[in-house]
């Protein structure tokens, strides 16, 4: 990376842009009643995803980012999972008609902690209220270190597609620095036992930027992890924000690698995968090179959404459970954070919405901007200003910080085409917030650019 990219961009704090606006635009003008009217209005061909956020751990990796809370106790599970069902069903009872779903995932938090009975009681419930089409992908996250025999076979039985497992990496100087002790047996024993149960398809998620973490302890994490094969991985860069996770002050800031660091970690992952035959697609996802992400990336049809780069198309995501978001064709919902709050709203019988945002025309076009720049490091300007009936010299003349990227050498445009150059890919970051009317107000809720 070149010094001068570095120092001019490497440190600045963005988004990931798994939305558009960003969470932080969110604000509590739009409550339960509003999200109540957008579900009412939603028009019977709408297809859906669903995603139920399971917000509990029985230990705190001081790297995590996520709402949850820690248990050793299963009655808090038991308790909150009554009200996630009855949510379930003050959702489905809103609809104007039950919605096809093509994919549902189950976040956290590690949701694979309740019980395997709770478990697929869940997933009965929604193909009660739901329309899960046949080919649905039901996508679950998981931590190797306390998942069971006996809620692996649930997972088969459910019908579960695909596994997200927690690897961040194997070096044990960082487990020990991030409280996140995982050996590479208790990894390999959870993967073989969720492909044997019919899970086929495995992500797993990488971490670089950890405290003491080098290259060649990424590097060593790579070549561990390829053994078992996953057909994807997932490779973030640590998000140190201990004003807004105050569990991340247990970290030493001193330990932590700088940006150069962390760009050379990030690109010897990349190196080390490429070398084992995955494609790398958008900023930080790798395929094998006959997985669908592969296919969507190559069609020009990937997608991103709070789980990071999706193939899922679906125009409707409804989110489930106490901090989770939901996307609708008017704009975002996001669900009450603190579980008695979440709780004490559905006991009402009212939705949970404690904030949210309604779109605006120039948010969609600049949420189209951003998603494609973001998904092929490529802006057909014209096509898609068109579709939003507007012309493209009003972004591409508009927006100074365009011509400050392709100074730079780190974009070109040709005529009404916006590219960003292969060598600087890993900005691609800072070419999305050309287009985003909201950045500055969030300071270091974000992560680091590089």
């Amino acid at each position: 990376m070149r010094d001068d990219l570095r120092a001019r961009y490497g440190e600045e704090r963005l988004p990931r842009y798994t939305s558009y606006p960003t969470a932080p635009q969110f604000s509590d003008a739009i409550g339960h009643a509003t999200y109540a009217e957008w579900l009412a209005a939603l028009p019977g061909g709408s297809t859906a995803s669903l995603y139920l956020h399971v917000p509990f751990c029985r230990s705190m990796c001081w790297y995590c980012g996520c709402h949850t809370t820690i248990t050793q106790r299963d009655a808090p599970i038991v308790d909150y999972l009554a009200v996630l069902r009855r949510e379930i069903g003050l959702v489905a009872d809103r609809l104007s008609v039950p919605l096809p779903v093509r994919h549902v995932h189950f976040g956290g938090g590690t949701p694979t902690i309740m019980e395997p009975t709770e478990f697929l009681d869940l997933i009965d419930l929604m193909r009660r209220l739901f329309f899960l089409e046949r080919d649905a992908e039901i996508a679950v996250e998981i931590d190797p270190r306390t998942l069971t025999r006996p809620m692996t076979t649930a997972l088969g039985e459910a019908g579960v597609t695909r596994a997200s497992l927690g690897v961040q990496s194997f070096d044990p100087v960082v487990q020990r620095a991030i409280n996140r002790i995982q050996s590479f047996e208790q990894t390999a024993r959870a993967t073989n036992g969720l492909r044997d149960a019919g899970v086929s398809g495995i992500n797993f998620d990488l971490i670089y930027g950890l405290p003491h973490q080098t290259v060649a302890s990424c590097i060593d994490t790579v070549h561990k992890s390829i053994e078992l094969r996953p057909e994807r991985f997932s490779v973030f860069g640590y998000a140190h924000v201990p004003t807004f996770k105050k569990h991340q002050r247990k970290i030493d800031e001193a330990a932590l690698p700088n940006g150069a660091a962390r760009y050379e970690q990030a690109e010897a992952i990349a190196d080390a995968l490429a070398q084992a035959g995955y494609r790398r697609i958008g900023l930080d996802h790798y395929a094998l090179p006959e997985d669908s992400m592969v296919q969507a990336h190559v069609d020009g049809v990937l997608h991103r959404n709070f789980q990071g780069y999706t193939t899922d198309p679906s125009d409707v995501l409804i989110g489930f459970g106490a901090s989770a978001i939901g996307r609708l064709t008017q704009g975002y919902a996001q669900n009450e954070v603190v579980l008695g709050r979440y709780a004490e709203r559905i006991s009402r019988g009212e939705l949970a919405t404690a904030r949210g945002y309604a779109l605006t025309a120039d948010d969609r076009l600049r949420a189209d901007l951003i998603e494609r720049v973001m998904c092929d490091f490529r802006i057909d300007v014209a096509e898609i200003c068109g579709r939003h009936g507007v012309a493209p010299e009003t972004i591409l003349q508009s927006i100074h910080r365009l011509e400050l990227l392709e100074q730079d050498g780190i974009i070109r445009i040709d005529g009404n085409v916006l590219s960003v150059n292969d060598d600087t890919r890993f900005l691609v970051r800072s070419v999305a917030s050309a287009f985003d009317a909201y950045l500055g107000a969030s300071g270091r809720m974000h992560s680091r650019a590089v």
